[in-house]
């Protein structure tokens, strides 16, 4: 189906209006009259795009602005933005290849973040030999934060397992918890303590949560600063100035509207019924309903969630996206046919 405006909580079918649990503006930051005076404020300023590189004589201010909020965001000691979350998972791939022996990744990680010749990290779910064996090798592991089709963080306890020989680096995709999970929306990346990870770095679209098109790469200063020079990096264009320096003006925004989200999530944990038919967890804005025919009894009571045929699955996919945006009598309607229909 077709819309010609942007799809808030609501949207309008045939001129009619419905409901709208889609799409990954988990903040609502998109429609937000506060977040849109800002960005237009700095489109005003720093015009509508800058396609000059960050190496060159000429440095914007901006982007210093925005990478310093967003390293102190997600409690990293540096940050660098891109023009996609796609070309950060890209570059940072590019630039552990020449010093990664062998790459391991786990099950359905996002193509941002493949790697050539990678390996599964599990083998008939149980950790790769590889991993266990005396060989001493540099290897870097590659996840995303939150699965595919899940709603738990990763475990990554089992790293504790893999032989004292490896040099680890560990490579995280936060497009799907950045701006969700952990304190104030900073992403598991300041939680991942292991002795034996080398380096931690994190990459995520800043095209979701946080409203704006773009990318990060979060990591220790000495690799961040290694990517600033990195050919890729110095030959393209960085993300939309105005954009960047948006992050850091809207600083109170991306708190005030996480906590209107955790609201929302706390609502729906205390009035839904949970049982096998629902994947939902309270500190995440997705529902995964396992319900035979429930797209149908959505779209009978003027309610669209997110439908279509995933890859990896057997069956048609509906996914119910909670954001910062949704009243209570949105989720109110929505809890009632989840209730009323998972018997």
């Amino acid at each position: 189906m077709k819309v010609n405006q942007f799809p808030d909580r609501i949207i309008k079918i045939n001129s009619e209006d419905y409901l709208y649990f889609g799409g990954t503006s988990y903040l609502g930051l998109p429609t937000n009259p506060e977040f849109q005076k800002l960005l237009f404020k700095n489109i005003l300023q720093w015009g509508t795009a800058y396609g000059s590189s960050r190496s060159a004589n000429i440095q914007l201010t901006a982007y210093e602005n925005g990478e310093q909020f967003l390293a102190d965001y997600i409690q990293a000691e540096a940050t660098l933005t891109v023009s996609s979350g796609m070309l950060a998972g890209k570059l940072v791939i590019e630039a552990l290849t020449p010093k990664t022996d062998c790459f391991f990744h786990f099950p359905d990680s996002h193509p941002a973040i493949k790697a050539p010749n990678s390996a599964p990290f599990f083998i008939e779910n149980q950790l790769n030999p590889r991993l266990l064996d005396a060989k001493s090798e540099r290897i870097t592991i590659l996840t995303d934060a939150v699965p595919s089709l899940q709603v738990n963080p990763i475990a990554l306890e089992i790293i504790h397992s893999i032989s004292s020989n490896k040099e680890i680096t560990l490579v995280i995709d936060e497009s799907h918890s950045l701006g969700i999970l952990g304190k104030n929306g900073a992403g598991i990346y300041s939680e991942i303590n292991f002795p034996n990870i080398k380096r931690k770095i994190m990459v995520a679209s800043l095209g979701k949560a946080f409203g704006l098109t773009g990318g990060v790469i979060a990591s220790d200063s000495v690799f961040i600063n290694e990517m600033a020079n990195h050919d890729t990096f110095v030959s393209s264009a960085g993300m939309n100035a105005a954009f960047v320096q948006t992050m850091a003006d809207a600083k109170a925004l991306y708190y005030s509207q996480h906590q209107k989200l955790k609201d929302n999530l706390n609502y729906i944990n205390l009035h839904l019924i949970k049982n096998k038919k629902l994947h939902f967890n309270p500190n995440y804005p997705l529902i995964y309903p396992q319900i035979e025919g429930i797209n149908e009894v959505f779209t009978a009571n003027k309610i669209i969630v997110t439908h279509f045929k995933y890859p990896t699955d057997t069956k048609d996919l509906n996914r119910i996206v909670i954001t910062a945006n949704h009243q209570k009598e949105d989720l109110d309607k929505i809890i009632h046919l989840l209730n009323q229909n998972q018997f």
